[in-house]
């Protein structure tokens, strides 16, 4: 019988070709490029281009060295980088931490309302940035808003001040505006990881007698680690390469004395021009290529560095 079977010829399975794989992820192929693939290398081609003699030439790496090495451009783009790493950490200490603690006050089983709640806290997120910092504007405005009528109420109002027209809390102020705007995010983020833990997890810690905050803390925040680390790097992309709120609130000079100047409004003012100041293709292509490496940087950190020890965490 064996003897039989082997004289056989075995037909190897033929499995059909998926055609329509390509077919469906073409588009979304092409869309992509055109929007995405193709102005990024557009981008990184025109920082190592400048016009010499009223037309475009190869330069190399002339203009980083300008950018980093010229007094005038060195003092804007370090004033620039150091604003967004404020801008950057004021929402990793205030935005992020406020919406876990919001999350994890949706998430308890007996607050009432959580539909309304959560609808409240995330509708900022909805609205238009120029909405929003057209009304932060009038809310500040020493002069017709209504922030010191509200301090005054609580007998606060003398630690009232145009934080918005001084140079010192100006980058506070307008980092705080984009953090009451968007810390609907990770609120929302950790709220559904709370929610996908499995429910044995959360019996087997009141079993041992762990409710209340000690099982938030000891039970709940180590299986949500990689939600925080997911909205942590979100945080670190849209923070540098932040631009609206900035030039609603302040403007493109990004006022005042450019103390709330980042990345992103030196990148407008250098590329589009603004003003007096004349725009500028190259230096503006090279102060974003300079910014898509630093993303860069810090996604691939997170990505080989940290997610890789979060692993652990995951069901």
């Amino acid at each position: 019988m064996s003897e039989a079977l082997s004289a056989v010829d075995v037909v190897p399975i033929k499995r059909p070709v998926r055609w329509h794989i390509g077919v469906f992820l073409f588009p979304a192929f092409v869309v992509y490029s055109a929007i995405m693939i193709l102005p990024l290398i557009e981008t990184l081609r025109l920082s190592f281009y400048n016009t010499v003699d009223g037309a475009p030439a190869f330069v190399g790496l002339a203009n980083y060295k300008v950018l980093f090495g010229d007094a005038r451009w060195a003092r804007d783009f370090w004033n620039a980088l150091v604003n967004n790493f404020i801008f950057f950490l004021i929402h990793m200490c205030v935005q992020n931490p406020i919406g876990i603690a919001l999350a994890a006050l949706l998430s308890t089983p007996r607050l009432r309302f959580v539909a309304f709640y959560r609808t409240a806290m995330f509708l900022p997120t909805l609205l238009s940035f120029v909405i929003v910092g057209f009304i932060w504007k009038l809310i500040l405005s020493p002069i017709w808003g209504v922030a010191p009528w509200l301090m005054s109420l609580v007998g606060m109002k003398s630690l009232f001040a145009p934080w918005l027209g001084q140079s010192g809390p100006a980058l506070i102020a307008v980092s705080l505006i984009s953090n009451w705007q968007y810390i609907g995010i990770p609120m929302m983020l950790i709220y559904a990881a709370l929610l996908s833990i499995p429910e044995e997890v959360i019996e087997a810690a009141e079993c041992d007698g762990i409710t209340g905050w000690a099982q938030f803390w000891k039970i709940k925040l180590p299986l949500i680690l990689p939600a925080i680390g997911i909205i942590s790097i979100l945080t670190f992309v849209g923070n540098f390469n932040a631009f609206d709120l900035v030039y609603t609130v302040q403007g493109a000079l990004a006022g005042p004395d450019m103390s709330t100047d980042i990345l992103g409004t030196l990148l407008y003012r250098t590329f589009f021009g603004f003003q007096l100041q004349l725009g500028d293709r190259s230096m503006g292509a090279t102060i974003a290529t300079v910014m898509f490496l630093i993303i860069l940087a810090g996604v691939s950190f997170y990505l080989f560095a940290i997610q890789r020890r979060m692993r652990r965490y995951q069901f």
